[in-house]
């Protein structure tokens, strides 16, 4: 059986990443904890994946726990480098300079 998605729960969650300071990055753990599910980074992830049919938000800004890139995507990169975030190598943010202190 599909699970359907809480309409509300995803533009709760596409709110946060609507917040996320250009320059800065999030994690899908800490946009978890923001809307008090520190459980489900996975669903953040999840959601983001289709964030597009719900309008314009800059997901480019979430990474793993890690500092990862989304595999698969080299145009995150492009985009957080041209906002002035740093990498520690080829795919992995510099988070302890650009996390969201939220």
């Amino acid at each position: 059986m599909k699970k359907v998605l809480n309409e509300d729960l995803i533009y709760e969650i596409l709110s946060v990443v609507e917040e996320i300071p250009e320059g800065c990055v999030a994690t899908y753990g800490q946009i978890a904890r923001l809307i008090g599910r520190e459980k489900n980074s996975w669903l953040v992830g999840k959601i983001l994946s289709m964030a597009e049919y719900y309008g314009s938000y800059p997901c480019h800004r979430v990474v793993n726990h890690s500092g990862r890139l989304v595999p698969g995507w080299p145009e995150q990169r492009i985009l957080l480098q041209n906002e002035g975030v740093s990498m520690k190598d080829e795919t992995h943010v510099d988070l302890k300079k650009h996390q969201w202190d939220c």
